[in-house]
């Protein structure tokens, strides 16, 4: 995505609309894929909290907890030779709710739960769920630098346990490390205090059903994409509540799947690199200028 992710957006409600492109390419059997996807993306945070309190073994302690919900919409498009496939496309909604949480006993915790639907106008009546849950540890290992590490479980038609590890490493006043494996990865560089550039290598997809059409039936089909790309993204902030960002590179490791609704993988077939660009802009309602002078005191950024 041509926005480059931070910490900081989850404080204050936003929202983001982004636009990828990439065009036609031959497939391993011979087909033409391509592959589009426009996306709505909004932070709403619900509440923040303070307490302090004596818990057990008479220890004192203060805890912090800020709570959020963030609401994602998408459409993909796909198509097969030069014709959308499925007509019309696939329409994606997800909600997470995520929580963080900081006390002087349990250190500072991040927790995310969510799930969502993805189906075409053929699979109205059965669209495909996803669901997914974590929780990861946050060390503040100086001002510049900080890691993370924990769990994330998933569900898209099967389960899968994946370890999440997340670091940020300032190197010196401008140039900064950034990601969080295995889904992304950046080194970012502060042109001005309005204008960021990063490097990126970001590995994501989609899964999705369709339904294929033959002489006596309808059959559910699945279809799932997967690549790797290499961009370099600027991200500008302009009038004070505005994040224009474009994003520009290459897509590799890239693989179009097909599963039967048994969760039969029926082919696979691999894409080769292609051109990749990306747009978009962040609205920031409004900032809380305490989370924000947190933050930044901290150095904590991903």
């Amino acid at each position: 995505m041509a926005q480059t992710p931070s910490l900081s957006q989850l404080f204050y409600p936003n929202i983001t609309l982004r636009a990828e492109f990439m065009p036609e390419t031959s497939m391993s059997n011979g087909q033409k894929f391509g592959f589009n996807r426009s996306t709505a993306l909004g932070i709403i945070p619900l509440s923040t909290e303070i307490q302090a309190g004596i818990g057990f073994g008479k220890k004192a302690d203060i805890q912090a907890k800020h709570s959020l919900l963030v609401a994602n919409l998408a459409q993909i498009n796909t198509t097969i030779d030069g014709k959308d496939d499925p007509t019309g496309g696939y329409k994606t909604l997800g909600m997470t709710y995520v929580q963080l949480k900081a006390s002087l006993r349990e250190k500072l915790w991040v927790y995310a739960v969510g799930g969502g639907i993805t189906q075409t106008n053929e699979t109205f009546l059965n669209p495909q769920p996803y669901f997914y849950g974590g929780a990861a540890r946050l060390r503040i290992l100086g001002l510049k630098t900080q890691i993370l590490y924990g769990t994330a479980i998933i569900y898209n038609q099967k389960f899968r346990i994946i370890p999440v590890f997340g670091f940020t490493k300032a190197l010196g006043n401008d140039w900064k490390v950034s990601g969080i494996l295995p889904f992304r990865a950046s080194v970012g560089y502060k042109v001005n205090p309005w204008l960021h550039l990063d490097f990126n290598s970001v590995y994501d997809g989609y899964s999705a059903g369709y339904q294929e059409y033959v002489i006596s039936e309808k059959m559910i089909r699945r279809q799932n994409y997967q690549q790797v790309r290499f961009t370099l993204s600027g991200n500008a902030h302009v009038l004070n509540v505005f994040n224009l960002g474009i994003e520009g590179g290459l897509t590799e490791f890239r693989k179009v799947k097909t599963f039967n609704a048994a969760n039969e993988n029926l082919s696979t077939s691999s894409l080769p690199v292609a051109p990749y660009i990306g747009f978009s802009v962040r609205y920031i309602t409004s900032k809380s200028k305490i989370s924000s002078k947190f933050l930044k005191s901290t150095g904590i950024d991903f």
